[in-house]
């Protein structure tokens, strides 16, 4: 049956109807995801709908490991943690090998790549280091795509594994999309993760995503170094976390299987939403979180010993010349209510489409 209000007003709904078709110009117009290889910079900007998104790093001499830094909101808003890459007023300052998102672990063969650029660093520990080795593709489209290859090196110079990582970005009027896909190959050898806390899907976010906490700390002052005094200050800390398993809070949450996670808060009095998705595929999943109350936050399948007090022992190994697979996708969104059934219909299309 034709619409009673095509006869009533047929002009009104040719209007509609190129109004739609604008909009859906519009919207083509968002999706779209330029990158640039800015080779002096060493890294990758992302953009999109002409706004910045977020950068591939893989340079400098702070850098232990290729990472995404910063990575804005669909508004603007910066919802990783400047310190130490480009520390902001009221961040704390702990941490410092926390930066940005990326991938990588504890202990792996005996090796600690997750706490490498640790200052001081501890004499007792071996650290590694993830290079950048090269990059496989570099697309812009309605989605944007790098794939780039790297290589992680152990404390003697020896390289240990291969990584083949595929980012994929993508997002519109008020989300923004990261998928990601590690493909690790052990090249020379058997390779043992043991397992760990630390690791290896995560992001350490801003000030305002953190956890209200009770305890004092150190925190940039208005010359952006560190203030001579802790401080107790919550004014601006709105974050909070809840996993597909309905569990809510910190501590709660810390070291819990979940299938995801999301942190949701305020920036500037707008709503913002972090969720991370981890795939079924993946190893040992669901995986446990690493979830802390000072904005550190990563899906982590390979520490379950740690996380159950022993009660569960993974310390998967690697066989020579074997692969192991990691998806996980991040979806941020600004200035909108995001309730648990969305959270779960992202995850579900996630699953789905890779």
């Amino acid at each position: 049956m034709k619409s009673p209000f095509f006869f009533k007003n047929g002009f009104v709904l040719l209007f509609v109807i190129q109004l739609g078709t604008f909009i859906g110009c519009a919207n083509e117009s968002r999706a779209y995801v330029s990158l640039i290889h800015d080779e002096a910079g060493q890294k990758v900007d992302v953009h999109i709908d002409g706004k910045y998104f977020t950068s591939y790093l893989y340079g400098g001499e702070i850098l232990k490991k290729p990472v995404l830094f910063p990575i804005l909101t669909s508004s603007g808003k910066t919802i990783t943690r400047g310190f130490p890459l480009a520390p902001r007023k009221g961040e704390r300052v702990d941490h410092v090998h926390h930066y940005g998102l990326w991938f990588n672990h504890g202990d792996v063969n005996g090796v600690d790549y997750w706490n490498s650029g640790k200052i001081p660093p501890d004499p007792t520990v071996r650290y590694g280091e993830i290079r950048h080795k090269e990059f496989l593709k570099i697309e812009s489209g309605s989605v944007g795509r790098l794939i780039v290859g790297k290589e992680w090196i152990n404390d003697r110079q020896e390289l240990v594994l291969e990584e083949e990582t595929t980012y994929v970005f993508r997002g519109d009027e008020n989300l923004r999309f990261i998928t990601h896909t590690t493909i690790l190959s052990a090249p020379h050898e058997d390779v043992l993760f043991e397992d760990s806390k630390e690791g290896v899907f995560a992001i350490r976010v801003t000030r305002e995503m953190e956890v209200p906490s009770e305890t004092a700390t150190v925190l940039t002052g208005a010359d952006l170094k560190p203030m001579k005094e802790k401080v107790l200050d919550n004014e601006l800390v709105t974050g909070h976390y809840l996993n597909s398993n309905g569990v809510k809070g910190y501590p709660e949450v810390w070291g819990k299987r979940a299938k995801w996670m999301q942190l949701s808060g305020c920036i500037a009095q707008d709503p913002i939403s972090i969720c991370i998705f981890d795939n079924p595929e993946n190893i040992n999943h669901p995986p446990h979180w690493m979830a802390r109350d000072y904005g550190l936050y990563g899906a982590n399948g390979l520490g379950s010993e740690i996380y159950t007090k022993g009660a569960e022992v993974l310390n998967h190994v690697l066989k020579k010349g074997e692969s192991l697979q990691f998806k996980n996708e991040v979806v941020i969104s600004d200035g909108i209510s995001v309730d648990l059934e969305t959270v779960e219909g992202w995850f579900e299309t996630f699953v789905k489409d890779h």
